[in-house]
Protein backbone atom coordinates (compact mmCIF):
# COMPACT_ATOMS: atom_id res chain seq x y z
CA UNK A 1 0.00 0.00 0.00
CA UNK A 2 1.23 3.63 0.35
CA UNK A 3 2.95 5.52 2.77
CA UNK A 4 0.81 7.29 3.75
CA UNK A 5 -1.78 4.39 4.14
CA UNK A 6 0.45 2.52 5.95
CA UNK A 7 1.53 5.23 8.49
CA UNK A 8 -1.87 5.60 8.90
CA UNK A 9 -1.90 1.87 9.62
CA UNK A 10 0.79 2.16 12.02
CA UNK A 11 -0.21 5.43 14.28
CA UNK A 12 -3.46 3.60 14.43
CA UNK A 13 -2.16 0.57 15.87
CA UNK A 14 -0.08 1.86 18.19
CA UNK A 15 -3.01 4.09 19.35
CA UNK A 16 -4.84 0.90 19.85
CA UNK A 17 -2.26 -1.66 21.55
CA UNK A 18 -0.92 1.53 24.11
CA UNK A 19 -4.38 1.71 25.69
CA UNK A 20 -4.60 4.38 27.93
CA UNK A 21 -0.95 5.20 27.70
CA UNK A 22 -1.43 6.32 24.54
CA UNK A 23 -0.56 9.86 23.80
CA UNK A 24 -0.21 12.01 20.30
CA UNK A 25 3.75 11.01 20.56
CA UNK A 26 2.73 7.00 20.31
CA UNK A 27 0.75 7.88 16.85
CA UNK A 28 3.85 9.73 15.74
CA UNK A 29 5.72 6.50 16.63
CA UNK A 30 3.85 3.86 15.28
CA UNK A 31 3.38 5.98 12.13
CA UNK A 32 7.00 5.96 11.95
CA UNK A 33 7.27 2.54 12.70
CA UNK A 34 4.43 1.71 10.15
CA UNK A 35 6.39 3.01 6.99
CA UNK A 36 9.90 2.15 8.21
CA UNK A 37 9.25 -1.61 6.13
CA UNK A 38 9.35 0.29 2.97
CA UNK A 39 12.92 2.15 3.64
CA UNK A 40 14.29 -0.66 1.25
CA UNK A 41 13.11 1.29 -1.70
CA UNK A 42 16.66 2.89 -0.94
CA UNK A 43 18.41 -0.15 -2.03
CA UNK A 44 19.68 -0.83 -4.93
CA UNK A 45 20.39 -3.89 -6.67
CA UNK A 46 22.21 -3.46 -9.89
CA UNK A 47 19.20 -3.22 -12.85
CA UNK A 48 15.37 -2.13 -12.30
CA UNK A 49 14.06 -6.03 -12.60
CA UNK A 50 15.69 -6.82 -9.60
CA UNK A 51 14.93 -3.81 -7.63
CA UNK A 52 11.26 -4.63 -8.92
CA UNK A 53 11.61 -8.23 -7.80
CA UNK A 54 13.38 -8.01 -4.17
CA UNK A 55 11.41 -5.18 -3.02
CA UNK A 56 9.01 -5.64 0.05
CA UNK A 57 12.05 -8.55 0.48
CA UNK A 58 14.04 -8.70 3.88
CA UNK A 59 12.05 -5.76 4.81
CA UNK A 60 8.87 -7.21 4.82
CA UNK A 61 9.91 -10.56 6.57
CA UNK A 62 8.02 -12.00 9.44
CA UNK A 63 11.52 -13.53 10.18
CA UNK A 64 13.27 -10.49 10.53
CA UNK A 65 10.85 -8.16 11.29
CA UNK A 66 10.32 -10.23 14.90
CA UNK A 67 13.46 -10.53 16.07
CA UNK A 68 13.91 -6.81 14.68
CA UNK A 69 10.97 -5.86 16.93
CA UNK A 70 12.40 -7.01 20.14
CA UNK A 71 16.11 -5.51 19.78
CA UNK A 72 14.19 -2.32 18.87
CA UNK A 73 12.48 -2.69 21.70
CA UNK A 74 14.95 -3.52 23.88
CA UNK A 75 17.07 -0.04 22.41
CA UNK A 76 14.36 2.27 23.59
CA UNK A 77 13.68 0.47 26.65
CA UNK A 78 17.15 0.71 27.54
CA UNK A 79 17.81 4.15 26.02
CA UNK A 80 14.78 6.26 26.34
CA UNK A 81 12.71 4.39 29.80
CA UNK A 82 9.01 4.59 29.29
CA UNK A 83 5.48 3.69 31.09
CA UNK A 84 5.06 0.70 29.48
CA UNK A 85 6.69 -2.89 30.40
CA UNK A 86 8.80 -4.19 27.82
CA UNK A 87 6.16 -7.30 26.96
CA UNK A 88 3.87 -4.17 26.30
CA UNK A 89 6.25 -1.92 24.48
CA UNK A 90 6.99 -4.83 22.49
CA UNK A 91 3.89 -5.91 21.22
CA UNK A 92 3.42 -2.29 20.38
CA UNK A 93 6.11 -2.09 17.88
CA UNK A 94 5.94 -5.51 16.53
CA UNK A 95 2.05 -4.55 15.77
CA UNK A 96 3.32 -1.63 14.31
CA UNK A 97 5.79 -3.45 12.02
CA UNK A 98 3.97 -6.57 11.04
CA UNK A 99 0.85 -5.23 10.02
CA UNK A 100 2.66 -3.41 7.43
CA UNK A 101 3.74 -6.51 5.23
CA UNK A 102 0.54 -7.97 6.26
CA UNK A 103 -1.69 -5.31 4.72
CA UNK A 104 1.04 -5.60 1.36
CA UNK A 105 0.12 -9.04 0.83
CA UNK A 106 -3.35 -7.75 0.14
CA UNK A 107 -2.42 -6.07 -2.68
CA UNK A 108 -1.65 -7.51 -6.45
CA UNK A 109 2.33 -6.68 -6.15
CA UNK A 110 2.84 -9.77 -3.02
CA UNK A 111 5.08 -9.74 -0.44
CA UNK A 112 7.81 -11.73 0.71
CA UNK A 113 6.55 -12.63 4.08
CA UNK A 114 8.86 -15.46 4.95
CA UNK A 115 12.09 -14.36 3.16
CA UNK A 116 14.79 -16.07 2.40
CA UNK A 117 12.29 -18.49 1.47
CA UNK A 118 11.18 -17.03 -1.80
CA UNK A 119 7.74 -17.02 -2.35
CA UNK A 120 5.89 -13.92 -2.78
CA UNK A 121 2.54 -14.15 -0.98
CA UNK A 122 -0.37 -12.18 -2.79
CA UNK A 123 -4.01 -12.55 -2.19
CA UNK A 124 -4.28 -9.23 -3.87
CA UNK A 125 -8.25 -8.11 -2.74
CA UNK A 126 -7.38 -4.28 -2.88
CA UNK A 127 -5.82 -1.67 -4.79
CA UNK A 128 -2.28 -0.07 -3.82
CA UNK A 129 -4.18 3.17 -3.29
CA UNK A 130 -7.68 2.71 -1.66
CA UNK A 131 -9.31 5.96 -0.57
CA UNK A 132 -12.33 3.95 1.27
CA UNK A 133 -9.30 2.69 3.53
CA UNK A 134 -7.19 4.84 4.37
CA UNK A 135 -9.55 7.76 4.69
CA UNK A 136 -11.25 6.20 7.95
CA UNK A 137 -8.04 5.52 9.42
CA UNK A 138 -7.40 9.53 8.63
CA UNK A 139 -10.61 10.52 10.25
CA UNK A 140 -9.41 8.17 13.66
CA UNK A 141 -6.48 10.35 14.24
CA UNK A 142 -7.56 13.58 13.47
CA UNK A 143 -10.34 12.85 16.20
CA UNK A 144 -7.44 11.09 18.43
CA UNK A 145 -5.69 14.67 18.72
CA UNK A 146 -9.31 16.19 19.31
CA UNK A 147 -9.94 13.75 21.81
CA UNK A 148 -7.23 12.74 23.39
CA UNK A 149 -8.58 10.86 25.99
CA UNK A 150 -10.15 8.78 23.56
CA UNK A 151 -7.26 7.88 21.57
CA UNK A 152 -7.48 4.13 22.64
CA UNK A 153 -11.53 3.78 22.11
CA UNK A 154 -11.15 5.80 19.00
CA UNK A 155 -8.31 3.87 17.60
CA UNK A 156 -9.49 0.01 18.45
CA UNK A 157 -13.00 1.54 16.33
CA UNK A 158 -10.56 2.39 13.49
CA UNK A 159 -8.76 -0.60 13.05
CA UNK A 160 -12.61 -2.69 13.29
CA UNK A 161 -13.91 -0.52 10.66
CA UNK A 162 -10.82 -1.04 8.55
CA UNK A 163 -10.72 -4.70 8.71
CA UNK A 164 -14.41 -5.01 8.27
CA UNK A 165 -13.30 -2.88 4.92
CA UNK A 166 -10.51 -5.98 3.73
CA UNK A 167 -13.32 -8.60 5.33
CA UNK A 168 -15.83 -6.86 2.12
CA UNK A 169 -12.89 -6.50 -0.22
CA UNK A 170 -12.07 -10.80 0.05
CA UNK A 171 -15.96 -11.46 -0.47
CA UNK A 172 -16.16 -9.27 -3.52
CA UNK A 173 -12.92 -11.39 -4.71
CA UNK A 174 -14.81 -14.45 -3.95
CA UNK A 175 -18.01 -13.11 -5.86
CA UNK A 176 -15.59 -12.14 -9.17
CA UNK A 177 -14.16 -15.47 -8.80
CA UNK A 178 -17.20 -17.12 -8.16
CA UNK A 179 -18.62 -16.07 -11.49
CA UNK A 180 -15.43 -16.75 -13.35
CA UNK A 181 -15.05 -19.85 -12.65
CA UNK A 182 -18.87 -20.75 -13.64
CA UNK A 183 -18.09 -18.78 -16.86
CA UNK A 184 -15.13 -21.24 -17.85
CA UNK A 185 -16.46 -24.50 -17.30
CA UNK A 186 -16.91 -26.41 -20.15
CA UNK A 187 -14.77 -24.22 -21.96
CA UNK A 188 -11.30 -24.78 -23.68
CA UNK A 189 -9.95 -22.26 -20.36
CA UNK A 190 -11.42 -24.03 -18.15
CA UNK A 191 -8.70 -24.93 -15.32
CA UNK A 192 -6.15 -21.85 -16.78
CA UNK A 193 -4.37 -19.87 -14.73
CA UNK A 194 -6.72 -16.71 -13.47
CA UNK A 195 -5.64 -13.50 -11.80
CA UNK A 196 -8.10 -10.76 -10.15
CA UNK A 197 -7.42 -7.78 -8.70
CA UNK A 198 -9.65 -4.57 -8.03
CA UNK A 199 -9.30 -1.46 -10.66
CA UNK A 200 -7.85 1.81 -8.95
CA UNK A 201 -9.39 3.06 -6.10
CA UNK A 202 -12.47 0.72 -5.16
CA UNK A 203 -13.39 -3.47 -4.54
CA UNK A 204 -16.70 -2.95 -6.43
CA UNK A 205 -14.63 -3.09 -10.07
CA UNK A 206 -12.48 -6.27 -10.72
CA UNK A 207 -10.09 -6.79 -13.32
CA UNK A 208 -9.63 -10.81 -14.54
CA UNK A 209 -7.25 -11.96 -16.52
CA UNK A 210 -7.27 -15.62 -18.14
CA UNK A 211 -3.90 -17.18 -19.16
CA UNK A 212 -4.33 -19.38 -22.19
CA UNK A 213 -1.61 -21.06 -24.48
CA UNK A 214 -0.75 -18.16 -27.07
CA UNK A 215 -3.28 -15.61 -25.63
CA UNK A 216 -4.34 -13.80 -22.37
CA UNK A 217 -8.09 -13.04 -21.94
CA UNK A 218 -8.73 -9.60 -19.74
CA UNK A 219 -12.07 -8.58 -18.71
CA UNK A 220 -13.85 -6.14 -16.20
CA UNK A 221 -16.63 -7.53 -13.65
CA UNK A 222 -18.16 -5.14 -11.73
CA UNK A 223 -20.25 -6.36 -8.16
CA UNK A 224 -23.14 -3.91 -9.42
CA UNK A 225 -22.91 -5.82 -12.86
CA UNK A 226 -26.69 -6.99 -13.70
CA UNK A 227 -25.67 -9.77 -16.07
CA UNK A 228 -22.54 -11.86 -14.39
CA UNK A 229 -21.25 -12.93 -17.96
CA UNK A 230 -17.76 -11.21 -18.71
CA UNK A 231 -16.78 -9.88 -22.31
CA UNK A 232 -13.54 -10.63 -22.42
CA UNK A 233 -10.74 -9.01 -25.00
CA UNK A 234 -8.58 -11.61 -27.01
CA UNK A 235 -4.70 -10.34 -26.79
CA UNK A 236 -1.21 -12.23 -27.60
CA UNK A 237 1.33 -13.71 -25.17
CA UNK A 238 3.74 -13.60 -26.83
CA UNK A 239 6.57 -16.11 -26.58
CA UNK A 240 10.41 -15.77 -25.33
CA UNK A 241 13.00 -17.40 -27.52
CA UNK A 242 13.73 -21.02 -26.86
CA UNK A 243 17.25 -20.85 -26.98
CA UNK A 244 17.71 -17.92 -25.25
CA UNK A 245 18.34 -18.10 -21.40
CA UNK A 246 18.36 -15.72 -18.73
CA UNK A 247 18.19 -14.76 -15.26
CA UNK A 248 16.09 -11.55 -15.26
CA UNK A 249 13.41 -13.42 -17.48
CA UNK A 250 13.20 -16.45 -14.92
CA UNK A 251 13.26 -13.79 -12.18
CA UNK A 252 10.19 -12.36 -14.11
CA UNK A 253 8.42 -15.74 -14.55
CA UNK A 254 8.84 -16.63 -10.78
CA UNK A 255 7.85 -13.41 -9.35
CA UNK A 256 4.52 -12.52 -11.69
CA UNK A 257 3.87 -16.51 -11.36
CA UNK A 258 3.94 -16.88 -14.92
CA UNK A 259 1.06 -13.75 -15.46
CA UNK A 260 3.66 -11.89 -17.93
CA UNK A 261 3.59 -11.08 -21.99
CA UNK A 262 6.47 -10.62 -24.32
CA UNK A 263 6.28 -8.44 -27.35
CA UNK A 264 8.71 -7.20 -29.85
CA UNK A 265 9.47 -3.36 -30.11
CA UNK A 266 11.66 -2.36 -32.56
CA UNK A 267 14.20 -4.83 -32.33
CA UNK A 268 13.88 -5.44 -28.40
CA UNK A 269 11.66 -7.86 -26.23
CA UNK A 270 10.16 -6.26 -23.78
CA UNK A 271 8.44 -8.27 -20.96
CA UNK A 272 5.50 -6.69 -19.12
CA UNK A 273 3.38 -7.69 -16.05
CA UNK A 274 -0.24 -8.38 -16.49
CA UNK A 275 -0.66 -7.96 -12.86
CA UNK A 276 -0.52 -4.43 -12.57
CA UNK A 277 -2.24 -1.72 -14.70
CA UNK A 278 -5.02 -1.61 -16.86
CA UNK A 279 -5.33 -3.02 -20.97
CA UNK A 280 -2.10 -1.38 -22.38
CA UNK A 281 -1.17 0.47 -19.47
CA UNK A 282 0.52 -2.09 -17.48
CA UNK A 283 3.16 -0.53 -15.02
CA UNK A 284 6.07 -2.59 -15.31
CA UNK A 285 7.36 -3.32 -18.53
CA UNK A 286 11.19 -4.17 -19.16
CA UNK A 287 13.37 -4.57 -22.19
CA UNK A 288 15.40 -8.14 -21.81
CA UNK A 289 16.87 -8.83 -25.18
CA UNK A 290 17.59 -7.94 -28.63
CA UNK A 291 17.06 -9.07 -31.98
CA UNK A 292 19.71 -9.00 -34.19
CA UNK A 293 21.21 -11.88 -36.54
CA UNK A 294 20.32 -13.60 -33.45
CA UNK A 295 18.53 -12.99 -30.29
CA UNK A 296 21.03 -11.58 -27.48
CA UNK A 297 20.35 -10.53 -24.02
CA UNK A 298 20.65 -7.48 -23.18
CA UNK A 299 20.95 -5.05 -19.65
CA UNK A 300 17.66 -4.68 -18.51
CA UNK A 301 16.01 -1.58 -19.11
CA UNK A 302 12.79 0.13 -17.41
CA UNK A 303 10.07 0.65 -20.39
CA UNK A 304 7.67 3.47 -19.37
CA UNK A 305 4.10 2.54 -19.70
CA UNK A 306 1.48 4.59 -22.10
CA UNK A 307 0.06 7.07 -19.55
CA UNK A 308 -3.95 6.87 -18.49
CA UNK A 309 -5.95 9.29 -20.18
CA UNK A 310 -8.18 11.61 -18.03
CA UNK A 311 -10.86 10.81 -20.64
CA UNK A 312 -11.16 7.77 -19.82
CA UNK A 313 -11.85 8.20 -15.58
CA UNK A 314 -15.67 8.69 -17.00
CA UNK A 315 -15.56 5.19 -18.29
CA UNK A 316 -13.90 3.86 -15.29
CA UNK A 317 -16.91 5.45 -13.08
CA UNK A 318 -19.32 4.23 -15.46
CA UNK A 319 -18.36 0.63 -15.67
CA UNK A 320 -17.86 0.49 -12.28
CA UNK A 321 -21.78 1.66 -11.88
CA UNK A 322 -22.30 -1.32 -13.96
CA UNK A 323 -22.08 -0.27 -17.59
CA UNK A 324 -20.93 -3.28 -19.67
CA UNK A 325 -20.78 -1.66 -22.73
CA UNK A 326 -16.87 -0.25 -21.89
CA UNK A 327 -14.65 -3.20 -22.23
CA UNK A 328 -11.01 -3.83 -20.44
CA UNK A 329 -9.82 -0.95 -22.39
CA UNK A 330 -12.35 1.38 -20.40
CA UNK A 331 -13.40 1.58 -24.33
CA UNK A 332 -17.03 1.69 -25.59
CA UNK A 333 -17.65 -1.32 -27.33
CA UNK A 334 -18.71 0.50 -30.37
CA UNK A 335 -15.68 2.18 -30.27
CA UNK A 336 -13.34 -0.55 -30.04
CA UNK A 337 -11.31 -1.66 -32.82
CA UNK A 338 -11.57 -5.61 -31.42
CA UNK A 339 -14.10 -7.39 -30.49
CA UNK A 340 -14.71 -8.68 -27.15
CA UNK A 341 -14.73 -12.73 -26.66
CA UNK A 342 -18.11 -14.58 -24.91
CA UNK A 343 -16.43 -17.73 -23.39
CA UNK A 344 -19.24 -18.72 -22.25
CA UNK A 345 -19.79 -19.68 -26.18
CA UNK A 346 -16.36 -20.91 -26.76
Amino acid sequence: MDSVTQAALGAVVAGAVAGRKCSPKILLAGAALGTLPDLDVMISYGDPVSDMVKHRGFSHSLFVLLPFSFLLSWLWQKWRPTRFSFNHLWLLVAACLITHPLLDAMTAYGTQLFWPINVPVAMPSLFIIDPLYTIPLLLVILASLLWRDRIAKLCTAGLAVSTLYIVWSVSAMNIIDSRVEQQLEGTPLAGQPVFITPTPFNTVLWRVVVKGEDNYYEGLSSVLDGDAEIDFLQKPLGAWPELLASEHQQMLEHFTGGFIKYELRQSKLVASDLRLGMGEQLAFQFALAEKGSEWTNIDPVRVESPRGRLAQIPNLWLRLLGNQDIDANLCHVSECPRPTVPLASR
